[in-house]
């Protein structure tokens, strides 16, 4: 089964729209993708026993005002946000996952 990637990225309000190369739309609210970004500064990174260490993220009004993105490598979306936060890759099928967690109303 070939993995799935973006035909069409757009900010539409407060959410980001994707459509699929399947045919299939997900709408993630902003919010929810910035508090799921990935990157080691927002969500952890091992210590050399492999233990997930967790930093705590502050966000403001800005951290959740999408400024752009890019598509990276044709494997994942890498955002950029209004307070200066743009380390985040996220990968196609974490971007899928999170817009069925954003559709069935769990919080990522």
């Amino acid at each position: 089964m070939p993995q799935l990637t973006p035909t069409n990225i757009q900010p539409i309000g407060s959410e980001l729209a994707i459509a699929w190369s399947d045919g299939t739309e997900s709408y993630l609210p902003l919010e929810a993708l910035r508090r799921a970004c990935p990157c080691a500064a927002c969500g952890g990174e091992p210590d050399v026993l492999g233990r997930i260490i967790r930093p705590e993220v502050t966000y403001t009004p800005q951290s959740f005002v999408l400024k752009g993105f890019s598509v990276v490598g044709g494997y994942a979306l890498q955002p950029s946000w209004a307070d200066g936060h743009g380390t985040g890759l996220y990968t196609f099928p974490y971007l899928q996952r999170l817009a069925a967690e954003a559709a069935s109303g769990q919080t990522p």
